[in-house]
C-alpha cells in the first residue's frame, strides 16, 4: 500500500510538471504567432491550469472508472469555490468587476444547472460531449471578442526559442498523459484498499491535486493585488471544467455518472456556486469573514464524506447537525448582510 500511495504522488508530481511544461512552451508559442497576452490568458493558460483535470478524466473515462472522473470534475469545482477563494479570501479580500458578477457568476450556475440535468439521466454520451465542448468553445469566442474591442496591448517577443517551445509542449503533453495514468490506477488501488468507491477518491485527492495549478495561480493573483485576476482564474476554470474536461472526457467514453454523485455532491456542487451570487452581490468584494465561512463549510464537506464513506457512528449525528443547524444559521446570516447592503443603498 506505500508504494501505492508513493506511485499516486509521483503521478501528481508528473502532472504538475506537465500541466508547467505546456503553459511554458504554449504561451510562449501564441507569442512568437504575435497573439495578444489577453488572447493568451483567455485560451492557453485556462486551458493549461485546467489541464490536469483534462488528462485524469480524459484517461479515467478510457478505463471506465466514471466515479472517478465525475468525482474529479465535481469536488475541483466544490474546493475551487469553498477552499481556493476561501483562502485568497483570508489573505485579502478582493474587489471584484460588475462583468464577473453579472455574466460569469451566473453562466457558471446555469452551466452547473444543466450539468446536473444531463447527470440526472445516468451517462454523459458523446452528443454530451459535443454539446458541452462546442458551448465551451462558443463561450470563450464571445468572451475573446468582448475583450478585443479595448485591447491595445502588443505580444511580447517569446522568452525561449522556438525549438524549446515545441518540446516544452511535446514534453508536456508527454508527462500529463504519463502523470494521469498513475494518478488513475493508483488512485482506483487506494480505493479498493480502503472499501470506499472511486467517487470519493475523486472528490478528495484527485480533485484536490488537479487543482493545485489554480490554487499557485490565485494566490500569486492576490499577492499581486490582482483579485479580478484571482477570481476570474476560479470562476474561469469551473467552466472550463463542467464544459471543456467534461465535454473531452465524455468524447473519449461515455461516462457512467454514480447515484451518489446525482443525489448528492453534484447539487452541492449547484449550491456552492449559487451560494457566491450574494457575497460576491453585496458590496462587490469576498470578505474575510466570508471566506472564513467558505473554508469551514469545505472542511464540513469533508467531514461529511470521511463519516459518510467509513460509515462511522457519529454520521448520523453529525448530518442532523448540518441540516438543523448549521445551514439554516448560515442562510440566516447571508440575509442578514444581504438585507444591510439594501438598506444601505436605499
Amino acid at each position: 500500500m506505500h508504494l501505492t500511495i508513493f506511485l499516486f504522488l509521483i503521478g501528481l508530481v508528473i502532472l504538475i510538471l506537465g500541466s508547467n511544461f505546456l503553459i511554458v512552451g504554449a504561451s510562449n508559442f501564441a507569442k512568437a504567432l504575435h497573439i495578444s497576452p489577453l488572447i493568451v490568458g483567455l485560451t492557453i493558460l485556462s486551458f493549461g491550469t485546467s489541464s490536469p483535470e483534462i488528462g485524469v478524466s480524459a484517461v479515467g473515462a478510457w478505463k471506465g472508472e466514471g466515479g472517478l472522473v465525475l468525482g474529479g470534475i465535481t469536488g475541483s469545482n466544490i474546493l475551487n469555490i469553498l477552499l481556493i477563494l476561501g483562502i485568497c479570501s483570508l489573505v485579502s479580500a478582493p474587489v471584484i468587476k460588475k462583468r464577473i458578477i453579472w455574466l460569469e457568476i451566473p453562466l457558471m450556475i446555469g452551466i452547473s444547472l444543466a450539468f446536473w440535468g444531463m447527470a440526472a439521466t445516468g451517462t454523459f454520451t458523446r452528443i454530451d460531449g459535443v454539446i458541452l465542448f462546442s458551448a465551451l468553445l462558443l463561450y470563450l469566442l464571445f468572451v475573446i471578442f468582448q475583450e478585443r474591442k479595448g485591447e491595445k496591448e502588443k505580444s511580447p517577443p517569446p522568452s525561449i526559442p522556438l525549438w524549446l517551445q515545441i518540446l516544452f509542449m511535446v514534453g508536456g503533453l508527454v508527462l500529463l498523459a504519463f502523470g494521469a495514468e498513475m494518478l488513475v490506477d493508483n488512485g482506483v488501488k487506494i480505493a479498493r484498499f480502503l472499501q470506499i468507491s472511486e467517487l470519493y477518491i475523486g472528490l478528495t485527492l484527485i480533485a484536490l491535486g488537479t487543482s493545485l495549478p489554480e490554487l499557485v495561480t490565485s494566490l500569486v493573483a492576490i499577492r499581486k493585488k490582482e483579485g479580478d485576476l484571482a477570481i476570474g482564474n476560479i470562476i474561469g476554470s469551473n467552466i472550463f471544467n463542467l464544459l471543456g474536461v467534461t465535454g473531452i472526457a465524455a468524447l473519449v467514453k461515455p461516462i457512467e455518472v454514480p447515484k451518489a454523485a446525482i443525489h448528492f455532491d453534484i447539487p452541492i456542487m449547484v449550491g456552492v456556486a449559487i451560494a457566491t451570487l450574494p457575497i460576491f452581490w453585496t458590496g462587490h468584494k469576498v470578505s474575510r469573514w466570508e471566506g472564513a465561512l467558505f473554508l469551514f463549510y469545505y472542511l464540513l464537506y469533508l467531514t461529511y464524506l470521511i463519516l459518510h464513506s467509513s460509515s462511522h457512528r457519529l454520521f448520523s449525528l453529525f448530518t442532523t447537525a448540518l441540516l438543523f443547524f448549521i445551514l439554516p444559521l448560515t442562510v440566516i446570516t447571508l440575509g442578514i448582510g444581504v438585507y444591510r447592503h439594501l438598506k444601505a443603498k436605499g
